[in-house]
């Protein structure tokens, strides 16, 4: 599975659990998970290249225990998991 529908996937993960996405120009290398006036809101730099955009969207939601009862692609699921080992080193 390509990369692009994997960021899509979590993109799409990321609303159904009620966190706002913004696709914003950030230099290349930011995005991230954050909280803005008590609402998460989810950053995608749109500078950045789609690896690196895949990686931060990863690491932001792969720490989210709720995200464990939605369906993903298991193509995502194996990153998520894989991810979370990773923390855990």
């Amino acid at each position: 599975m390509d990369l692009s529908r994997r960021l899509e996937a979590l993109l799409e993960l990321a609303e159904q659990i009620g966190i706002d996405v913004r696709a914003e120009a950030m230099g290349g290398g930011g995005g991230g998970l954050c909280r803005l006036k008590g609402r998460r809101v989810l950053f995608v730099d749109t500078a950045a290249d789609l690896a690196t955009r895949y990686d931060r969207t990863l690491a932001a939601l792969a720490g989210l225990e709720e995200i464990d009862a939605h369906y993903l692609l298991p193509e995502v699921r194996q990153d998520i998991e894989r991810q979370r080992r990773s923390k855990n080193v």
